[in-house]
C-alpha cells in the first residue's frame, strides 16, 4: 500500500505579477472592451492592463476613483507607463494578475 502524498501542483498558484509569466498562461483572457468596463465607474471593479496582463487595482487607494494621476483604469497602460511613469513596472508586484489581455487580431483586407 502506497501512503505517499502526491507532489504539490506548482501551477496552482495564482500569479501575482510580471515576474510570474509562465503561470499567466492559465489565466482567463479578456478583450479590450471587457477591460474598458472595469474602469471603476461602469462597474465596481478597477482593472488596468500592462504588458499583456490585467491587474485588479480595486483595493488601491490610489485608484479609488478609477484614475491615478493622468492614467485611467479600464485600459492597457503599457505605452503610457513606459513613457512617463515615475516608478518601475515592479509597482504591479503589489497586485494580483487576474487575466490576460486578448490582443486584437489584425485582419488582412
Amino acid at each position: 500500500m502506497n501512503l505517499s502524498l502526491p507532489e504539490p501542483n506548482q501551477n496552482s498558484q495564482e500569479p501575482k505579477a510580471i515576474n510570474e509569466q509562465p503561470i499567466a498562461n492559465s489565466l482567463p483572457e479578456y478583450s479590450l472592451a471587457q477591460l474598458a468596463l472595469r474602469n471603476g465607474q461602469d462597474r465596481d471593479e478597477i482593472w488596468v492592463g500592462y504588458k499583456g496582463l490585467i491587474y485588479d487595482v480595486t483595493r488601491s487607494r490610489l485608484w479609488r476613483r478609477g484614475n491615478h494621476y493622468e492614467h485611467w483604469a479600464g485600459q492597457d497602460l503599457t505605452r503610457e507607463l513606459q513613457k512617463d511613469a515615475p516608478h518601475t513596472e515592479h509597482v504591479f508586484d503589489k497586485f494580483h494578475a487576474i487575466g490576460r489581455l486578448k490582443m486584437p487580431t489584425s485582419s488582412a483586407s
